[in-house]
């Protein structure tokens, strides 16, 4: 009787964890650039970096790869979206509607590439608050994790080399 009954709550936890939403977003800044013009490539040091991002998120199954139209942005998202043969779908930050940009990803891993002062302002919006800056010029590094649970949401800040 007793092992009817663990089996019976195994199945009915099992069964409320299925139904959960869970959405995780991992937002980054572009790799280091090779100079500052307006639209410049990934230095030796940045594409180094893109590799990187793409061997730290070897484990994570992303649905959706996001980058804003530069080709920094979009070098530092290639060796992930190639690993896994997802098309990058580009994103303005002066004209995203994050209500909207919720309701598409729920219940996805996404990854976000951004810029020092796009990222952590994205950030701040998906979880309505304001905690964090503008990343220092020399910091490309800092990865966001946010994770929202039935609306519940919780981030934290990686501040890697």
């Amino acid at each position: 009787m007793k092992k009817i009954v663990l089996i019976i709550a195994l199945l009915f936890l099992n069964i409320s964890f299925g139904q959960q939403n869970i959405t995780t977003y991992y937002f980054i800044r572009h790799a280091e650039k090779v100079d500052s013009s307006q639209n410049p490539n990934l230095s030796e040091k940045g594409l180094k970096r893109a590799e990187l991002w793409n061997k730290i998120f070897s484990e994570i199954r992303f649905d959706e790869i996001y980058s804003t139209d530069y080709k920094r942005t979009l070098q530092t998202a290639s060796p992930t979206a190639t690993a896994r043969r997802i098309e990058i779908k580009l994103y303005n930050p002066k004209t995203l509607n994050i209500e909207s940009f919720k309701k598409e990803t729920l219940g996805r891993k996404v990854l976000i590439v951004g810029h020092s002062n796009t990222t952590p302002k994205f950030v701040n919006d998906i979880i309505n608050q304001d905690s964090f800056s503008d990343m220092e010029d020399e910091t490309f590094g800092n990865l966001y994790i946010v994770t929202i649970i039935d609306g519940i949401i919780s981030f934290q800040l990686l501040k890697l080399p």
